[in-house]
């Protein structure tokens, strides 16, 4: 398959900048083999069953944003990637001229970080905090996506997070957990729809467009991920009751098929590059909860598996047409598996 076979045009006014007011007013896209339903997200419940299972990933994003400057006095934005330890991490760098190895940024707070090394578009930085965690959470910005044209604010602190956030580590949300609430997730448990979780601690990645024209040729970025024998064994007696096990984000939908890949789901902790596109098979999930994703990304190759290439295509214009919001702070679909 080529690149161009999971491109679109969106008007800029359709990418949302902020949140709704409320988590569940958000709009949902109810997507069947033959139908196509508009409702609210508050809804949802309305098209699931007794039963079924939800699967969620609970990392927790950080503040991994930091800015500083080099010695130069030239500005430098860095983006964390991941933690290493509580003195190294791995990140990206934006300044007018990459830094060298052995350099130095000065941050905010005037701590001093130092270049280790440079692997691809990577960097290992050393900080002089005992701390990384802290340092984050005391100058640290809300890594808001590169579509999402302004500053984080004090409601992206909490908005930009699942209710359920458990885990630290992500550099960037699962969105489709965001248009979940409390009141909402008690509802559907009264209902007697369950819940399980998942970790999968998303990554600056998740943003980086596909750029191979036959698609088979990306290489996907790695990403940690575990899941319980908890999970497993709610996920198994979902299976044998008749029930469905819907992930709530494509984070979870890699997840669970990451730790099926041998045939039998399993408990399990490592590293995640599984890049599923159409002609994938899926063996765990049944449906999927999911926003709406960049034109040429991966997630929207693995949509495209789901429910078929022509079938995405489909309902993307639809949702272009009905003007849903879209990305990481817009609206969401239901999807069966096609």
């Amino acid at each position: 398959m080529k690149l161009s076979d999971f491109d679109f045009d969106i008007h800029k006014s359709l990418i949302a900048q902020s949140p709704e007011k409320n988590r569940t007013d958000s709009r949902l896209l109810v997507v069947t083999e033959s139908t196509i339903k508009d409702a609210t997200f508050k809804q949802i419940g309305d098209f699931l069953q007794s039963g079924d299972l939800l699967v969620m990933n609970d990392t927790r994003v950080i503040s991994a944003r930091l800015f500083g400057h080099k010695r130069s006095g030239g500005k430098v934005e860095i983006m964390i990637e991941r933690l290493l330890n509580d003195k190294h991490a791995l990140a990206m760098i934006r300044a007018s001229r990459a830094p060298c190895c052995g350099s130095k940024i000065t941050l905010e707070n005037s701590e001093i970080v130092t270049v280790i090394s440079k692997n691809g578009g990577f960097y290992t930085l050393e900080f002089a905090t005992d701390s990384l965690f802290a340092l984050l959470d005391n100058i640290g910005h809300i890594p808001l996506p590169p579509y999402i044209e302004r500053v984080d604010d004090e409601q992206d602190l909490s908005r930009y997070q699942t209710v359920y956030a458990k885990h630290d580590g992500a550099v960037a949300a699962p969105t489709a957990g965001l248009h979940f609430d409390d009141a909402l997730l008690d509802s559907l448990k009264d209902k007697g729809v369950s819940s399980a979780f998942i970790t999968l601690h998303v990554g600056a990645g998740t943003f980086q467009p596909v750029k191979t024209d036959n698609i088979k040729d990306h290489a996907m970025h790695s990403e940690y991920y575990e899941i319980s024998q908890d999970t497993v064994d709610k996920i198994y007696q979902t299976k044998k009751s008749g029930g469905r096990v819907i992930a709530i984000g494509t984070t979870t939908v890699r997840s669970l098929e990451s730790a099926a890949k041998s045939g039998a789901l399993k408990s399990i902790r490592e590293e995640t590059n599984i890049f599923i596109y159409p002609g994938y098979e899926f063996k765990v999930v049944d449906m999927m909860v999911t926003n709406f994703h960049l034109p040429k990304s991966s997630l929207l190759m693995l949509v495209s598996a789901f429910i078929g290439r022509a079938r995405m295509m489909e309902i993307y214009q639809y949702a272009i047409r009905k003007e849903y919001r879209f990305f990481s702070y817009g609206d969401a679909m239901l999807l069966d598996k096609l």
